[in-house]
């Protein structure tokens, strides 16, 4: 046994002897400035995992600055004084990631606190180091295990072609051997395990679902969809939906049947066929003989976002038909990467199809048209046409909420906002096409008294603490926009920009965006629709200040 110890000890200190001075004490640092707060309250797990993954972003930093240094000649320190001067900076950076650790949890109640979420006792200490050095360990495991492989391959090289040749040679093989690996074998497999899960998912009929019997429903009677093949999502949004009675009773109003239909994937083959298949359920319907037609683009698992569909059905009296067609069944982020191109197929396809037989419509008698998505649905929705397909005769508007970091009509916006106004809340040309809002109903703010807000109309319904909105690529090396003040209501005051940290913050935010309760981060609430709806649709007279308030109250206190 002693001897076991003694080898194991042995190999620790010959392990440790191989690690990089600089990349330990860099890497200790930005352990430390991870645990700072960011966008989304962060649980151990989360800050376990940011941590590693800062720590290794920092020991590669160092390691190449140590590289760097040593390249370019610079004198260093040796002998007694280098260990000196290397323990004294170690210390420095374990007692400030003990001080990092002592104020996090504050940093996160008073982020919770602005969320309206329950205080936590602490960061949990011990899970969050261990993870971290846990990321930490597979992720040098991972990079050293490509310079041995690099290695190998060279030296073998060497003894047909010159050094610097067979050094070339090397790293690309090596590179093409462990991308083949990650991309060919690795996310092969996985993509394979999600997809049977995902579609099974998606095809489960859940009891509490039960198959319509008004006709006027997709895949009731006389439907030309199929219950079964509308998928999970597309079921959930036809029967979660306010019917006629419903909406009478919360708004004390007379009301129509709302009108919902929902294309699946399984519904038809091509995105052209599943499009084609909307409008003739439309038209059977008799969607165009409502007043206001929504075209929804749903997220990467077909979800439609059933608080903005009531909002809108409670505020018309159910003079609202809906339209959404699924292009996929993945997580957003799933699609996004598996399905890049395939979401915004679908939204041009279903876009076209619907579109160019609303154009034909006399236009006293057509439905007011309009936009709508959230998430990824608002990043297809925004690709779905172009300016010269609708400029002669443009929709009404569109509601986009939680837009995505890379949505285009968002950032050029964003980008051309009016001088002195924050990037979380921009006002682009006094609002006389786009607005934006979040908590606080912000539509009317700050435009002139005669700026008319004309027939078409855009609003962005965006939290200033949803990271799927404000992920910023360029943090990496940069200040966001949104980080200079005055900063958004729920954002912590304490936040601070930190290059590379702040970027693998915000990276890690976007995988838990939605872990907020509703009203921030990228969960949006009941009467923050309500209000986006309101404004974009103008409803009758008879929504006075107060009634929509009520209603605010009633549906969803």
């Amino acid at each position: 046994m002693e001897s076991l110890i003694a080898a194991g000890r042995k190999a620790l200190a010959s392990f440790y002897a191989t690690l990089c001075g600089a990349g330990l004490i860099l890497g200790a640092l930005f352990v430390a400035a991870s645990l700072t707060p960011s966008l989304v309250p962060r649980s151990s797990l989360t800050q376990g995992v940011l941590s590693g993954l800062c720590f290794a972003a920092g020991y590669a930093l160092g390691a190449w600055l140590r590289w760097l240094w040593r390249r370019l000649g610079w004198p260093e320190t040796k002998g007694p004084w280098r260990a000196r001067w290397l323990g004294l900076m170690l210390t420095a950076c374990v007692v400030a990631m003990l001080a990092a650790l002592w104020w996090a949890t504050t940093w996160q109640n008073r982020l919770r606190a602005r969320m309206h979420m329950p205080e936590m006792d602490g960061v949990g200490m011990l899970t969050t180091a261990t993870l971290a050095m846990v990321v930490f360990a597979m992720l040098l495991i991972a990079v050293r295990g490509f310079g041995w492989v690099r290695r190998v391959l060279s030296r073998r090289l060497k003894r047909r072609i010159p050094a610097p040749t067979a050094a070339v040679l090397a790293s690309i093989a090596t590179v093409l051997i462990f991308w083949t690996l990650a991309n060919g074998v690795l996310v092969n497999v996985g993509m394979r395990m999600l997809d049977r899960l995902y579609s099974e998912r998606d095809a489960r009929i859940e009891e509490d679902l039960p198959q319509p019997l008004d006709a006027l429903k997709s895949g009731g009677p006389g439907s030309l969809l199929q219950w079964k093949t509308q998928g999970r999502q597309g079921r959930r949004m036809i029967a979660d939906g306010p019917d006629r009675a419903g909406i009478e009773v919360v708004t004390g109003h007379p009301a129509l049947e709302p009108l919902r239909v929902y294309v699946g994937l399984g519904s038809a083959e091509t995105p052209q066929a599943r499009a084609s298949l909307a409008l003739e359920e439309l038209v059977r319907v008799g969607a165009f003989e409502r007043s206001v037609l929504v075209i929804a683009t749903p997220t990467g698992t077909g979800w439609v976002d059933g608080e903005s569909q009531r909002a809108l059905e409670y505020l018309l009296h159910g003079d609202v038909a809906t339209v959404a067609v699924q292009y996929s069944y993945f997580a957003s982020w799933l699609a996004l990467l598996s399905q890049p191109e395939y979401g915004v197929e679908t939204a041009r396809a279903v876009f076209a199809t619907i579109y160019e037989h609303w154009r034909r419509l006399p236009r006293e008698r057509r439905p007011r048209l309009y936009l709508h998505g959230l998430s990824l649905g608002a990043f297809h929705s925004d690709r779905s046409h172009d300016l010269a397909q609708v400029i002669g005769d443009p929709y009404d508007g569109a509601l986009w909420a939680g837009p995505p970091f890379n949505t285009p009509t968002w950032r050029a916006a964003t980008r051309m906002r009016d001088a002195g106004t924050p990037a979380w809340l921009p006002r682009v040309r006094n609002g006389e096409v786009m607005r934006f809002t979040s908590q606080r109903n912000h539509l009317n703010d700050g435009h002139e008294r005669d700026a008319r807000w004309g027939r078409y109309r855009i609003v962005f319904l965006q939290y200033a603490s949803d990271a799927v909105t404000f992920f910023e690529p360029g943090s990496l090396w940069h200040r966001p926009d949104w980080m200079q003040p005055p900063l958004g209501p729920d954002v912590s005051p304490d936040i601070v920009w930190i290059p590379v940290v702040s970027f693998l913050q915000l990276a890690v935010d976007l995988m838990v965006a939605v872990s907020p309760p509703k009203g921030y981060g990228h969960t949006y609430a009941f009467a923050h629709y309500v209000d986006a709806w309101a404004a974009l649709t103008g409803p009758s007279a008879w929504w006075t200040d107060s009634r929509i308030d009520a209603l605010k109250q009633h549906a969803h206190p």
